[in-house]
């Protein structure tokens, strides 16, 4: 049994693992967990640290912006299997925005690294909220 504290384990098997958190500060470190547990079990541990690094700042991000659980997901889309699918969502309904943070700043850089170290990323409305996806190449 995990020991992070989760809301609600949704799904995890096949190609898709989903996990709502509460929105509270113990959050970025479970998800973390989760997912690197998650990747392990399917055989991708090589993406283990950026994976989670990615939805530290994600799920930082909701902390900070929402008042509401936060969901994680996970999926392997068939047809695509050198891609994983990373998706952090809030009830938030506005997406966010890359900032220049200043120098002195300790924040503020979260979807910069998001955007320089995925494939590609994007945010998506949903009905009670927002998403903000992105993916990782699978290696071979």
């Amino acid at each position: 049994m995990p020991t992070w504290e989760v809301i609600g384990v949704i799904k995890t098997d096949g190609h898709c693992a989903e996990w709502t958190f509460p929105a509270d500060p113990g959050a970025v470190h479970d998800a973390r967990a989760a997912v690197r547990g998650q990747l392990r079990g399917w055989n991708l541990a090589s993406l283990g640290d950026t994976a989670a690094l990615l939805v530290s700042e994600l799920v930082t991000n909701s902390l900070q912006h929402a008042a509401g659980p936060i969901g994680v997901r996970l999926l392997r889309p068939e047809g695509l299997p050198k891609v994983l699918l990373v998706e952090v969502s809030d009830p938030l309904p506005e997406p966010p925005h890359e900032r220049p943070a200043r120098c002195d700043e300790e924040g503020g850089r979260g979807l910069q690294l998001v955007a320089s170290v995925s494939r590609r990323w994007g945010t998506r409305p949903g009905k009670d909220g927002k998403t903000v996806w992105f993916e990782l190449a699978v290696p071979r």
